[in-house]
């Protein structure tokens, strides 16, 4: 019976020393990932893009080729370079005396066919239209405030319309002689975004513009 115990003994010396089990890591949050340089503050979740069919590249108006593609492989930071715009040149046949009416019916049609007040100025080189001369009559103050509020059609003379601001469609009335007329229609096509409509004789306007309309 004593051997019982040095058996014991022996057979636990035989196993060698025994090691601590290795600690398991205990699980706790995860470190923050530090900030990219440049950008300051805690990162921020990227919402998904949702692609519609409007991501597909187009090439724009006026960049035909390679130069389309460039464009559209751009980076969105880029800031694409101003491209000058020429307006569409329309001729309403009218005699001095009748110029002023046709300018008035080429903008009842401008605003039947959708353009808004605001998008239409209108430049006499003779006398002044009735509206302008009435709203002159209250002082330049009141009359160049309603030309700032941009929220109606404007009515200038060619002497006043280089102050005038940029609007899309330019309606010319050429009542008065052809050296008014040959200051004003480069200053109208200038101001007009779109679309400059000159009423007059054609003879007159072909020769303000140099060229055939």
């Amino acid at each position: 019976m004593p051997l019982i115990p040095e058996e014991s003994q022996i057979h636990e010396s035989a196993q060698g020393p025994r090691t601590a089990p290795t600690p398991r890591p205990v699980p706790g949050p995860r470190p923050v990932a530090p900030p990219r340089p440049g950008r300051p503050g805690p990162l921020r979740p990227t919402p998904p893009v949702q692609r519609t069919p409007h991501d597909v590249a187009v090439a724009k108006p006026g960049l035909p080729g390679p130069a389309a593609s460039a464009a559209t492989t751009a980076p969105a930071t880029s800031v694409p370079a101003p491209v000058s715009v020429t307006p569409q040149i329309q001729l309403i046949p009218a005699s001095a005396a009748g110029a002023l009416d046709a300018a008035e019916e080429a903008v009842d049609l401008l605003l039947e066919s959708g353009r808004a007040p605001g998008d239409v100025l209108v430049i006499t080189t003779g006398e002044r239209h009735p509206w302008a001369a009435h709203e002159l009559s209250f002082g330049e103050a009141a009359y160049w405030a309603q030309h700032d509020a941009g929220d109606d059609v404007f009515y200038a003379d060619a002497t006043t319309a280089s102050r005038a601001a940029s609007r899309p469609v330019v309606v010319v009335a050429v009542n008065g002689d052809s050296v008014a007329l040959a200051d004003a229609l480069p200053l109208a096509r200038a101001r007009a975004g779109a679309l400059l409509i000159v009423c007059g004789e054609p003879q007159k306007i072909n020769s303000a513009l140099g060229a055939g309309v």
